[in-house]
């Protein structure tokens, strides 16, 4: 992903908060040899974040997806694999700017995370990624669900899920925030996205205003 230096976040914790709030994401790897690539969307969460390493290098995500897509027959172990992780994004109308000539343009946040697929062969190991993704999911999301009364159920549809690990190679962040633009303009734009009703509105405005 191409990162003009302006739009780079201030350190690697604000990759991961991206990455946490925003797990649902889009895996994409290579198909045959002359067709398109795969994409899947899909659940992400951290096994461990390298925080001591500032593109994230050494991180574990694990994932799963449905072992009838054909992503999952095409993935093998040591295989390269991109996860694109959206944050929050918005339009900028031009009238905020207060001066012309402008044109519009659309903030947002988005991380690319490189790495290397790990499939994961174990049942019982993959019932523990289940497992661990809905705690992730609850905590954040959810209302504290006890999951206790479901884990047979959970283990009835464990042969049609597939599970793996991302080992992270590499990472780059993109928080497009009007960093291009004056101090006053900046303050315009987030005001505006401040003052829209879209909770995803007013988290980027939240970001804006943390990076100030």
């Amino acid at each position: 992903m191409f990162v003009p230096s302006f739009y780079r976040p201030p350190d690697n914790t604000w990759m991961t908060e991206i990455v946490v709030n925003n797990p649902l994401a889009l895996l994409s790897s290579n198909g045959p040899l002359g067709e398109v690539p795969f994409a899947t969307h899909l659940a992400a969460i951290p096994e461990a974040f390298a925080t001591e390493s500032a593109d994230l290098s050494g991180s574990v995500l694990l994932c799963h997806l449905n072992r009838m897509n054909p992503h999952w027959a095409a993935l093998e172990d040591g295989n390269a694999a991109l996860l694109t992780f959206n944050g929050p994004h918005g339009y900028v109308t031009p009238t905020v700017y207060a001066y012309t000539p402008a044109a519009p343009t659309w903030n947002f946040t988005s991380i690319h995370m490189r790495g290397t697929i790990e499939k994961i062969d174990s049942g019982e190991e993959t019932l523990d990624v289940l497992m661990a993704t809905v705690r992730a999911y609850e905590a954040r999301f959810g209302s504290d669900w006890d999951m206790t009364e479901s884990i047979g159920y959970f283990r009835q549809i464990l042969p049609g899920v597939g599970a793996f690990r991302l080992h992270v190679t590499g990472a780059e962040g993109m928080f497009k925030l009007s960093q291009e633009q004056s101090s006053e303009v900046r303050d315009r734009v987030q005001c505006s996205f401040s003052s829209r009703p879209s909770t995803q509105h007013r988290a980027l405005a939240d970001l804006m205003k943390r990076l100030a």
